[in-house]
Protein backbone atom coordinates (compact mmCIF):
# COMPACT_ATOMS: atom_id res chain seq x y z
CA UNK A 1 0.00 0.00 0.00
CA UNK A 2 1.67 2.87 -1.32
CA UNK A 3 0.59 6.64 0.20
CA UNK A 4 0.50 10.18 -1.06
CA UNK A 5 3.52 12.26 0.43
CA UNK A 6 5.43 9.20 0.26
CA UNK A 7 9.03 10.40 -0.69
CA UNK A 8 11.90 8.63 -1.27
CA UNK A 9 14.41 7.89 1.45
CA UNK A 10 17.46 8.51 -0.84
CA UNK A 11 16.28 12.63 -1.28
CA UNK A 12 15.78 12.82 2.65
CA UNK A 13 17.83 14.81 4.31
CA UNK A 14 19.15 12.36 6.90
CA UNK A 15 20.16 8.94 4.86
CA UNK A 16 19.88 5.76 6.45
CA UNK A 17 23.30 4.05 6.34
CA UNK A 18 22.87 0.64 4.43
CA UNK A 19 23.72 -1.34 7.27
CA UNK A 20 20.52 -0.28 8.97
CA UNK A 21 18.87 -0.35 5.69
CA UNK A 22 19.53 -3.94 5.04
CA UNK A 23 18.75 -4.71 8.64
CA UNK A 24 15.01 -2.91 8.00
CA UNK A 25 14.99 -4.57 4.58
CA UNK A 26 15.37 -8.54 6.62
CA UNK A 27 12.92 -7.69 9.66
CA UNK A 28 10.18 -6.40 6.75
CA UNK A 29 11.13 -9.54 4.98
CA UNK A 30 10.54 -12.07 7.63
CA UNK A 31 7.05 -9.94 8.24
CA UNK A 32 6.30 -10.70 4.00
CA UNK A 33 6.73 -14.01 4.78
CA UNK A 34 4.62 -14.83 7.76
CA UNK A 35 2.09 -12.86 5.91
CA UNK A 36 2.54 -15.02 3.00
CA UNK A 37 2.56 -18.06 4.48
CA UNK A 38 -0.27 -17.31 7.02
CA UNK A 39 -2.80 -16.60 5.06
CA UNK A 40 -2.20 -19.13 2.72
CA UNK A 41 -2.02 -21.91 5.71
CA UNK A 42 -5.92 -20.55 6.01
CA UNK A 43 -6.89 -20.98 2.55
CA UNK A 44 -5.39 -24.37 2.38
CA UNK A 45 -7.20 -25.10 5.52
CA UNK A 46 -10.52 -24.28 4.20
CA UNK A 47 -9.52 -26.13 0.75
CA UNK A 48 -8.80 -29.63 2.57
CA UNK A 49 -11.23 -29.54 6.08
CA UNK A 50 -14.88 -29.64 4.60
CA UNK A 51 -15.53 -28.64 7.92
CA UNK A 52 -14.57 -25.47 7.61
CA UNK A 53 -16.85 -24.77 4.55
CA UNK A 54 -19.83 -23.23 6.39
CA UNK A 55 -21.25 -19.64 5.81
CA UNK A 56 -19.15 -17.31 8.55
CA UNK A 57 -15.90 -19.16 7.35
CA UNK A 58 -16.61 -17.99 4.18
CA UNK A 59 -16.22 -14.57 5.18
CA UNK A 60 -12.81 -15.24 7.08
CA UNK A 61 -11.52 -16.91 3.69
CA UNK A 62 -12.71 -13.62 1.79
CA UNK A 63 -10.59 -11.90 3.98
CA UNK A 64 -7.79 -14.41 3.89
CA UNK A 65 -7.63 -13.61 0.28
CA UNK A 66 -6.95 -10.37 0.39
CA UNK A 67 -4.27 -10.37 3.02
CA UNK A 68 -2.38 -13.26 1.22
CA UNK A 69 -2.69 -10.83 -1.78
CA UNK A 70 -0.98 -7.78 0.14
CA UNK A 71 1.86 -9.69 1.34
CA UNK A 72 2.24 -12.02 -2.28
CA UNK A 73 1.93 -8.47 -4.56
CA UNK A 74 1.96 -5.47 -2.72
CA UNK A 75 4.55 -5.84 -0.55
CA UNK A 76 7.17 -7.33 -2.35
CA UNK A 77 6.95 -4.23 -4.67
CA UNK A 78 6.87 -1.48 -2.10
CA UNK A 79 10.08 -2.68 -0.15
CA UNK A 80 12.51 -1.85 -2.91
CA UNK A 81 11.12 0.99 -3.73
CA UNK A 82 11.23 2.44 -0.21
CA UNK A 83 14.91 1.38 0.40
CA UNK A 84 15.88 2.82 -2.79
CA UNK A 85 14.18 5.63 -3.55
CA UNK A 86 13.17 4.48 -7.50
CA UNK A 87 10.39 2.80 -8.63
CA UNK A 88 12.13 0.64 -11.84
CA UNK A 89 8.62 -1.42 -12.97
CA UNK A 90 8.02 1.60 -14.85
CA UNK A 91 4.51 3.87 -14.96
CA UNK A 92 1.89 0.86 -16.34
CA UNK A 93 2.88 -1.49 -13.34
CA UNK A 94 2.89 1.32 -11.16
CA UNK A 95 -0.73 2.38 -11.61
CA UNK A 96 -1.53 -1.64 -11.88
CA UNK A 97 0.38 -2.32 -8.45
CA UNK A 98 -1.65 0.98 -6.74
CA UNK A 99 -4.90 -0.18 -8.43
CA UNK A 100 -4.34 -3.71 -6.87
CA UNK A 101 -2.49 -2.27 -3.62
CA UNK A 102 -5.84 0.14 -2.78
CA UNK A 103 -8.25 -2.94 -3.72
CA UNK A 104 -7.00 -5.48 -1.01
CA UNK A 105 -6.40 -3.13 1.44
CA UNK A 106 -10.03 -1.61 1.16
CA UNK A 107 -11.38 -5.50 0.63
CA UNK A 108 -9.90 -6.49 3.86
CA UNK A 109 -11.35 -3.25 5.68
CA UNK A 110 -14.60 -4.24 4.55
CA UNK A 111 -13.98 -7.90 5.20
CA UNK A 112 -13.80 -7.08 8.46
CA UNK A 113 -16.88 -5.11 8.91
CA UNK A 114 -18.92 -8.08 6.93
CA UNK A 115 -17.40 -10.57 10.07
CA UNK A 116 -18.67 -8.12 12.22
CA UNK A 117 -22.19 -8.19 10.77
CA UNK A 118 -21.80 -11.77 10.71
CA UNK A 119 -21.69 -12.49 14.31
CA UNK A 120 -24.05 -9.46 15.24
CA UNK A 121 -26.27 -11.35 13.25
CA UNK A 122 -25.45 -14.43 14.91
CA UNK A 123 -26.21 -12.98 18.29
CA UNK A 124 -29.03 -10.62 18.02
CA UNK A 125 -31.14 -12.99 15.49
CA UNK A 126 -30.29 -16.42 15.69
CA UNK A 127 -32.91 -17.82 13.87
CA UNK A 128 -33.10 -16.28 10.30
CA UNK A 129 -29.15 -16.53 10.81
CA UNK A 130 -29.38 -20.19 10.70
CA UNK A 131 -31.96 -20.04 8.07
CA UNK A 132 -29.39 -19.01 6.13
CA UNK A 133 -26.38 -21.15 6.89
CA UNK A 134 -26.82 -23.35 3.63
CA UNK A 135 -27.59 -20.30 1.76
CA UNK A 136 -23.92 -19.91 0.55
CA UNK A 137 -24.77 -18.08 -2.46
CA UNK A 138 -26.80 -15.04 -0.57
CA UNK A 139 -22.84 -15.13 1.53
CA UNK A 140 -20.64 -15.48 -2.40
CA UNK A 141 -22.73 -12.30 -3.25
CA UNK A 142 -21.55 -10.43 -0.46
CA UNK A 143 -17.96 -11.13 -0.98
CA UNK A 144 -18.64 -9.99 -4.28
CA UNK A 145 -19.61 -6.93 -3.16
CA UNK A 146 -17.19 -6.47 -0.96
CA UNK A 147 -14.62 -6.94 -3.72
CA UNK A 148 -16.73 -4.12 -6.09
CA UNK A 149 -17.14 -1.63 -3.96
CA UNK A 150 -13.66 -2.03 -2.98
CA UNK A 151 -12.45 -1.45 -6.47
CA UNK A 152 -14.69 1.51 -7.15
CA UNK A 153 -13.60 3.48 -4.49
CA UNK A 154 -10.35 3.84 -5.87
CA UNK A 155 -9.75 1.98 -8.77
CA UNK A 156 -11.79 4.77 -11.49
CA UNK A 157 -9.08 7.27 -9.48
CA UNK A 158 -6.59 5.69 -10.21
CA UNK A 159 -6.77 4.33 -13.72
CA UNK A 160 -8.08 8.35 -14.56
CA UNK A 161 -7.08 10.50 -12.25
CA UNK A 162 -4.25 11.65 -14.33
CA UNK A 163 -7.12 12.91 -16.72
CA UNK A 164 -9.24 14.18 -14.43
CA UNK A 165 -7.11 15.85 -11.78
CA UNK A 166 -4.04 15.92 -13.73
CA UNK A 167 -0.72 14.62 -12.72
CA UNK A 168 2.89 13.78 -12.67
CA UNK A 169 4.92 12.19 -16.01
CA UNK A 170 7.85 10.35 -14.15
CA UNK A 171 8.57 6.96 -14.04
CA UNK A 172 10.72 6.51 -11.04
CA UNK A 173 8.06 8.07 -9.06
CA UNK A 174 4.66 5.94 -8.09
CA UNK A 175 2.29 7.79 -6.22
CA UNK A 176 -1.70 8.86 -6.34
CA UNK A 177 -0.34 12.44 -6.24
CA UNK A 178 -3.89 13.39 -7.08
CA UNK A 179 -5.11 12.41 -3.53
CA UNK A 180 -3.65 16.28 -2.79
CA UNK A 181 -6.80 17.46 -3.88
CA UNK A 182 -8.97 17.97 -0.66
CA UNK A 183 -12.11 16.34 -0.66
CA UNK A 184 -11.20 13.23 -2.76
CA UNK A 185 -8.32 12.72 0.05
CA UNK A 186 -11.29 13.01 3.18
CA UNK A 187 -13.91 11.34 0.93
CA UNK A 188 -12.08 8.18 0.38
CA UNK A 189 -10.66 8.37 3.77
CA UNK A 190 -14.33 8.26 5.50
CA UNK A 191 -15.18 5.10 3.42
CA UNK A 192 -11.78 2.97 3.70
CA UNK A 193 -11.56 3.86 7.51
CA UNK A 194 -14.42 5.89 9.07
CA UNK A 195 -17.10 3.77 7.85
CA UNK A 196 -15.84 -0.10 8.84
CA UNK A 197 -15.11 2.03 12.56
CA UNK A 198 -18.04 2.48 12.46
CA UNK A 199 -19.98 -0.25 11.80
CA UNK A 200 -17.92 -2.32 13.89
CA UNK A 201 -18.54 -0.20 16.81
CA UNK A 202 -21.66 -0.39 16.11
CA UNK A 203 -21.80 -4.44 15.57
CA UNK A 204 -19.42 -4.48 18.73
CA UNK A 205 -21.94 -2.77 21.01
CA UNK A 206 -25.09 -4.34 19.65
CA UNK A 207 -23.75 -7.41 20.86
CA UNK A 208 -22.48 -6.39 24.05
CA UNK A 209 -26.21 -5.05 25.14
CA UNK A 210 -27.73 -8.38 23.42
CA UNK A 211 -26.12 -10.53 26.03
CA UNK A 212 -25.78 -8.47 29.09
CA UNK A 213 -30.10 -8.42 28.70
CA UNK A 214 -29.98 -11.59 27.81
CA UNK A 215 -27.89 -12.53 30.87
CA UNK A 216 -30.16 -9.78 32.89
CA UNK A 217 -33.07 -11.41 32.24
CA UNK A 218 -31.86 -15.53 32.98
CA UNK A 219 -31.16 -13.70 36.32
CA UNK A 220 -35.24 -13.02 37.27
CA UNK A 221 -37.23 -14.32 39.56
CA UNK A 222 -39.32 -16.87 38.04
CA UNK A 223 -42.76 -18.56 38.91
CA UNK A 224 -41.84 -21.56 41.42
CA UNK A 225 -41.99 -25.03 39.10
CA UNK A 226 -44.66 -26.84 41.21
CA UNK A 227 -47.04 -23.62 40.45
CA UNK A 228 -46.19 -23.23 36.66
CA UNK A 229 -46.82 -27.35 35.86
CA UNK A 230 -50.06 -27.14 38.45
CA UNK A 231 -51.89 -24.07 36.42
CA UNK A 232 -50.71 -25.67 33.36
CA UNK A 233 -52.69 -29.06 34.02
CA UNK A 234 -55.32 -27.73 35.58
CA UNK A 235 -56.23 -25.53 32.14
CA UNK A 236 -56.05 -28.36 30.32
CA UNK A 237 -58.40 -30.49 32.86
CA UNK A 238 -60.98 -27.75 33.15
CA UNK A 239 -60.67 -27.19 29.11
CA UNK A 240 -61.91 -31.25 28.52
CA UNK A 241 -64.92 -31.16 31.49
CA UNK A 242 -66.32 -27.74 29.66
CA UNK A 243 -65.71 -29.71 26.09
CA UNK A 244 -67.34 -32.68 27.46
CA UNK A 245 -69.90 -31.45 29.52
CA UNK A 246 -71.85 -29.48 26.88
CA UNK A 247 -71.26 -32.58 24.92
CA UNK A 248 -73.47 -34.92 27.82
CA UNK A 249 -76.46 -32.17 27.61
CA UNK A 250 -76.64 -32.88 23.96
CA UNK A 251 -76.49 -36.85 23.99
CA UNK A 252 -77.78 -39.27 26.53
CA UNK A 253 -75.94 -42.13 24.74
CA UNK A 254 -72.39 -40.70 25.21
CA UNK A 255 -72.11 -40.16 29.38
CA UNK A 256 -70.78 -43.14 29.78
CA UNK A 257 -67.56 -43.17 27.72
CA UNK A 258 -67.49 -39.43 28.71
CA UNK A 259 -67.03 -40.35 32.26
CA UNK A 260 -64.84 -42.63 31.73
CA UNK A 261 -62.55 -40.14 29.87
CA UNK A 262 -63.03 -37.54 32.58
CA UNK A 263 -61.80 -40.26 34.87
CA UNK A 264 -59.30 -40.78 32.89
CA UNK A 265 -57.74 -36.74 32.82
CA UNK A 266 -58.02 -36.66 36.47
CA UNK A 267 -55.34 -39.80 36.95
CA UNK A 268 -53.18 -37.76 34.45
CA UNK A 269 -54.03 -34.78 36.68
CA UNK A 270 -52.65 -36.48 39.66
CA UNK A 271 -49.74 -38.50 38.61
CA UNK A 272 -48.26 -34.89 37.13
CA UNK A 273 -48.61 -33.86 40.71
CA UNK A 274 -46.93 -36.96 42.33
CA UNK A 275 -44.12 -36.63 39.95
CA UNK A 276 -43.29 -32.47 39.75
CA UNK A 277 -39.63 -33.05 39.22
CA UNK A 278 -40.08 -34.61 35.12
CA UNK A 279 -41.29 -30.89 34.38
CA UNK A 280 -38.53 -28.97 36.80
CA UNK A 281 -36.09 -31.12 34.82
CA UNK A 282 -37.05 -30.19 31.75
CA UNK A 283 -36.89 -26.49 32.40
CA UNK A 284 -33.79 -27.23 33.81
CA UNK A 285 -32.22 -28.21 30.51
CA UNK A 286 -33.79 -25.41 28.71
CA UNK A 287 -32.12 -23.71 31.39
CA UNK A 288 -28.62 -25.12 30.89
CA UNK A 289 -29.34 -24.87 26.80
CA UNK A 290 -29.53 -20.94 27.48
CA UNK A 291 -26.56 -20.61 29.43
CA UNK A 292 -24.66 -22.67 27.06
CA UNK A 293 -25.78 -20.56 24.11
CA UNK A 294 -24.89 -17.40 25.94
CA UNK A 295 -21.37 -18.67 26.76
CA UNK A 296 -21.36 -19.36 23.12
CA UNK A 297 -22.39 -15.73 22.03
CA UNK A 298 -19.24 -14.93 24.79
CA UNK A 299 -17.03 -15.82 23.15
CA UNK A 300 -18.06 -14.97 19.75
CA UNK A 301 -17.97 -11.32 20.59
CA UNK A 302 -14.58 -11.26 22.31
CA UNK A 303 -12.99 -12.99 19.17
CA UNK A 304 -14.64 -10.32 16.97
CA UNK A 305 -13.39 -7.46 19.70
CA UNK A 306 -10.18 -8.98 19.51
CA UNK A 307 -10.24 -8.13 15.43
CA UNK A 308 -11.91 -5.05 15.98
CA UNK A 309 -9.21 -4.20 17.99
CA UNK A 310 -5.91 -5.00 15.85
CA UNK A 311 -7.99 -3.67 12.67
CA UNK A 312 -8.28 -0.07 14.62
CA UNK A 313 -4.63 -0.21 15.87
CA UNK A 314 -3.42 -1.26 12.73
CA UNK A 315 -5.43 1.36 10.48
CA UNK A 316 -5.60 4.31 12.70
CA UNK A 317 -2.10 5.88 12.91
CA UNK A 318 -1.91 5.82 9.29
CA UNK A 319 -5.33 7.37 8.23
CA UNK A 320 -4.94 9.96 10.90
CA UNK A 321 -1.30 10.69 10.14
CA UNK A 322 -2.58 11.15 7.08
CA UNK A 323 -5.54 13.70 7.52
CA UNK A 324 -2.73 15.71 10.15
CA UNK A 325 -0.17 16.07 6.74
CA UNK A 326 -3.06 17.58 4.95
CA UNK A 327 -4.01 20.20 7.65
CA UNK A 328 -0.29 21.28 7.76
CA UNK A 329 -0.09 20.41 4.54
CA UNK A 330 3.42 17.71 5.54
CA UNK A 331 5.46 20.13 7.52
CA UNK A 332 5.00 19.18 11.17
CA UNK A 333 5.17 15.76 10.44
CA UNK A 334 8.99 13.70 10.15
CA UNK A 335 8.75 11.52 6.54
CA UNK A 336 9.84 8.05 8.58
CA UNK A 337 6.43 8.39 9.85
CA UNK A 338 4.67 7.62 6.71
CA UNK A 339 6.72 4.69 6.01
CA UNK A 340 6.06 3.51 10.01
CA UNK A 341 2.49 3.45 9.49
CA UNK A 342 2.25 1.90 6.35
CA UNK A 343 4.13 -0.95 7.45
CA UNK A 344 1.33 -0.98 10.81
CA UNK A 345 -1.04 -1.20 8.24
CA UNK A 346 0.14 -3.99 6.41
CA UNK A 347 1.43 -5.77 9.50
CA UNK A 348 -2.95 -6.05 9.75
CA UNK A 349 -2.36 -8.93 7.46
CA UNK A 350 0.05 -10.64 8.64
CA UNK A 351 -2.11 -10.46 12.52
CA UNK A 352 -4.78 -11.74 11.34
CA UNK A 353 -3.98 -15.53 10.51
CA UNK A 354 -2.75 -15.86 13.88
CA UNK A 355 -6.39 -14.84 15.32
CA UNK A 356 -8.18 -17.71 13.48
CA UNK A 357 -6.97 -20.38 15.42
CA UNK A 358 -6.84 -17.77 18.78
CA UNK A 359 -10.23 -17.34 18.17
CA UNK A 360 -11.82 -20.17 15.91
CA UNK A 361 -11.86 -23.53 17.36
CA UNK A 362 -12.53 -25.04 14.48
CA UNK A 363 -9.45 -23.54 12.63
CA UNK A 364 -7.61 -24.54 15.62
CA UNK A 365 -8.59 -28.34 14.87
CA UNK A 366 -8.13 -28.30 11.24
CA UNK A 367 -4.51 -26.88 11.62
CA UNK A 368 -3.73 -29.43 14.17
CA UNK A 369 -4.47 -32.36 11.76
CA UNK A 370 -2.81 -30.74 9.24
CA UNK A 371 0.65 -30.79 10.54
CA UNK A 372 -0.34 -34.07 12.55
CA UNK A 373 -1.00 -35.89 9.30
CA UNK A 374 2.17 -33.87 8.12
CA UNK A 375 4.29 -35.58 10.98
CA UNK A 376 2.93 -39.25 10.21
CA UNK A 377 3.78 -38.92 6.31
CA UNK A 378 7.61 -37.63 7.33
CA UNK A 379 7.70 -40.77 9.74
CA UNK A 380 6.62 -42.84 7.21
CA UNK A 381 8.96 -41.86 4.41
CA UNK A 382 11.96 -41.91 7.24
CA UNK A 383 10.52 -45.88 7.78
CA UNK A 384 10.34 -46.83 4.10
CA UNK A 385 14.21 -44.55 3.58
CA UNK A 386 15.53 -47.02 6.18
CA UNK A 387 13.71 -50.37 4.76
CA UNK A 388 15.36 -49.58 1.40
CA UNK A 389 18.14 -49.62 2.72
CA UNK A 390 18.42 -53.27 3.71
Amino acid sequence: LFRNLQIPLMNQKSVLAEDIKTLIGVALSILIFFMVSGNFLVIIAFVADKRLRTQSNLFLLNLAICDFGIGAFSTPLFLPYMLTGTWMPGRIMCKLWLTIDYTLCTASAFNVVLISYDRFMCVSNAVLYRSQQNNQNLAILKMIAVWIASFLLYGPIILFGDILFGGHSSDTVCLIDFLEVWYVHFGTSIFDFAFPLVSISFFNLSIYWNIKKRSKSRKQPSVPHHLQGEHKRTYVFVTDIALFGSQLHQNENVRAPIRKRIKKCLRHYLLCKEFPSLSAKSRLNTNDVQIIQISKDKKVAKSLLILVCVFVICWAPYTLLMNISKVCRGCCIELYWYDITVWVLYANSAINPILYPLCHKSFTNSFYMMFKIRKICKIYSVQKTEVSRF
